[in-house]
């Protein structure tokens, strides 16, 4: 299990992954943490539950934003 607090559902090829995941990949390397990105593609449950609402963004395993990440808000909710 992974130790990162920050989690990206993302899937191949959607512009706004690829924005969400500079701005993910800045704040947690600014401050020291690490993300996990996983592709929805890659399970059915997953697909279903977050569909066309990607990407999504979880902080300590609760959802924190969809489709655009705020930088300023992911920076708070990681208490910085």
């Amino acid at each position: 299990m992974s130790d990162a607090r920050v989690t990206l559902y993302t899937r191949p090829g959607c512009h706004l992954c690829e924005a969400a995941r500079e701005v993910v990949s800045r704040v947690c390397d600014d401050l020291g943490e690490s993300f996990d990105e996983v592709d929805i593609t890659t399970d059915d449950e997953l697909e279903d539950r977050f569909g066309e609402d990607i990407p999504v963004t979880f902080v300590d395993g609760r959802q924190h934003d969809f489709w655009r990440v705020d930088e300023a808000r992911l920076r708070a909710a990681l208490g910085v």
